[in-house]
């Protein structure tokens, strides 16, 4: 499925927020697609790929004052034409006020002027020492950064991406958010607590009672039991960072520019780049045509972890498009200590019985940590970024980021091959220039949004999930206004960005298939009632221009349930599966 692309960039809309009716703006109001609608019979594509290539000289120092035609863009080997370029340093416009009773999700009303940074701590896959330590880093960075005024955004990582604070430029509400965020043990994870105590160095018997080959099978069930309790671990880790990617894509997708994520963590349990296990070396190598080669860790023959880290193969390459699509850039930092190689070398030290065994499983142990820091490197690098390992200081990886938006160029191109196959596709960046360093995210997957997921239910738990984190997902734009009509009752106003959504060309027009969604929910957070309704009809060619020009306007008639304070709305694109939500207090 292909759609006309929709570039997510501040539009007017062209009416005045009140959202009372243009008289050139018919509104719209839910029905069922005619039985004589034709089938889409050409469908066009004019995708916009675009890539951020970071400039410094040999000394680290941003290079500025350079042009399109300084820059050489290669996809898979093949010059591109850059019909977009973006310097350093582009004007950002500050967050503007809302109107009573109006809700908006839309880029200019959301943050503060300045690079979008994301804090985000990973309980998910850290102990709670490290999120203890973490925590208190990134306390400590804010503390010391007080003076600067860059719009950050405080998250974390549990069994799902929580915000503690959407995006502000006040260091004291910060400070308070990350006081307020909580270091926790991982959650037990499937299996482990039924027997993962049977063998421990008390109660294990001594030579003298047991043969030496009942400890020989005792120690291979341990071993076996072990390794798939680890398994079930990466596995749940695996879904839920996959989702976590998945819905930063969701809430960051419709800012501007670059965005920034500092990923405070001990460990990420999968590579976006995954590895075809029936693929070969010079398969591979082709695949990613020079984009830096995987990292000896990540691939590592007899690794732990090498069979858990290719589960879910396909959704990790999806989350890897969003974030591409998105303009994510990644900087792991990693508060899991260093990697001395030695781990584990003092069990082996206090036990002659089980020495071979535990000094394999330091061996294991230490592989663990390599392809995990391996996994850190390959995201950092396949997102634009930079992972900072053995150092556990995130003002480092702060002041990395601030350092690389200032050197920041962004370039955009259509690329050559318009056939959205699913395949990674490699980038490369050259400069005319000599004496510069450019770094840049590696490729990316051309994964046509929704081509893969043609399923209603799996869209609508989608946004029952991005309904439930408590900051908008910008995917697709919008404003919303609420007013009363009769007694209990209200109408929801909707108004949305059109250049946000997919456009079908068809012979009779342009199709279009949004659905919408109001739901008010209790202070306690229970929905107490929703409404949603279905656009899915074919505009003709002046229609739809109106909509591009002044917006998509589609009311919501709904009963206010008693004990309602917050409402809740969503809009969702049924062919790529791309989302917008806003929140707001309810008013009557």
């Amino acid at each position: 499925m292909f759609c006309r692309a929709q570039l997510q960039t501040a539009v007017a809309v062209g009416l005045v927020l009140s959202l009372s009716p243009a008289p050139s703006l018919t509104m719209l109001h839910a029905q069922e697609p005619a039985a004589n609608v034709p089938p889409v019979t050409i469908r066009t594509n004019t995708r916009l790929v675009v890539v951020d290539a970071v400039v410094t000289d040999k000394k680290g120092q941003p290079v500025t004052g350079l042009k399109a035609e300084d820059f050489v863009l290669e996809e898979k080997g093949k010059k591109q034409r850059i019909v977009f370029f973006t310097p350093p340093g582009a004007p950002r416009t500050g967050a503007q006020p809302l109107p009573p009773g109006v809700l908006s999700n839309r880029p200019e009303f959301l943050k503060p002027a300045g690079v979008s940074t994301v804090l985000l701590l990973d309980a998910a896959n850290s102990s709670f020492k490290d999120q203890a330590y973490g925590r208190w880093q990134m306390l400590k960075y804010v503390e010391e950064q007080s003076h600067t005024a860059m719009p950050t955004a405080v998250m974390t990582l549990t069994d799902r991406l929580h915000v503690l604070q959407e995006f502000t430029s006040d260091p004291r509400i910060l400070v308070t958010a990350i006081r307020n965020l909580r270091p926790q043990e991982q959650s037990p994870q499937r299996g482990a607590s039924s027997r993962s105590t049977n063998f421990n160095g008390n109660e294990t018997p001594g030579p003298g009672l047991i043969s030496a080959t009942k400890i020989s099978l005792a120690q291979a069930e341990v071993a076996g039991f072990q390794n798939l309790v680890t398994a079930y671990n990466l596995e749940d880790r695996t879904v839920v960072t996959i989702d976590a990617m998945r819905e930063l894509s969701r809430l960051l997708a419709g800012l501007p520019g670059r965005k920034n994520v500092l990923w405070v963590t001990s460990d990420l349990p999968f590579d976006l780049i995954p590895q075809d296990p029936n693929m070969s070396d010079a398969g591979m190598i082709t695949e990613r045509h020079g984009g830096g080669g995987r990292s000896v860790g990540v691939t590592a023959p007899g690794s732990m972890v090498a069979v858990p880290r290719q589960l879910h193969v396909e959704q990790i390459k999806q989350a890897e498009s969003q974030l591409a699509s998105a303009n994510i850039v990644i900087y792991p930092v990693g508060v899991g200590g260093l990697v001395s190689g030695m781990e584990g070398s003092s069990a082996v030290h206090s036990s002659g019985l089980y020495a071979d065994d535990l000094s394999q499983g330091a061996l294991r142990q230490t592989a663990g940590l390599q392809a995990s820091q391996g996994s850190m490197q390959e995201v950092a690098a396949e997102t634009g970024g930079k992972a900072y390992l053995n150092q556990n200081e995130i003002g480092l990886a702060e002041n990395q980021a601030v350092s690389d938006d200032k050197a920041s160029y962004s370039l955009g191109y259509y690329p050559e091959n318009d056939k959205w196959d699913g395949g990674y596709r490699s980038i490369k960046i050259k400069l005319s220039r000599g004496n510069t360093q450019v770094r840049y995210r590696k490729g990316y997957f051309a994964i046509e949004p929704g081509e893969h997921n043609n399923n209603d239910n799996s869209y609508e738990q989608d946004v029952a999930s991005a309904l439930q984190v408590n900051a908008p997902a910008t995917q697709v734009t919008f404003m919303a206004q609420t007013k009363s009509t009769n007694a209990g009752k209200m109408q929801v106003i909707f108004l949305i960005d059109a250049h946000t959504l997919c456009a079908e060309d068809s012979v009779d027009g342009v199709k279009m298939n949004v659905n919408l969604y109001a739901a008010i929910y209790s202070l306690d957070g229970k929905m107490l009632g929703n409404r949603g309704i279905k656009i899915d009809r074919m505009f003709d060619a002046a229609s739809y221009q109106r909509i591009l020009a002044k917006g998509m306007m589609v009311p919501i008639d709904m009963e206010i349930p008693a004990g309602g304070t917050e409402l809740r709305l969503a809009v969702l694109d049924n062919k790529t599966g791309f989302i917008g939500t806003v929140s707001g207090p309810l008013t009557q």
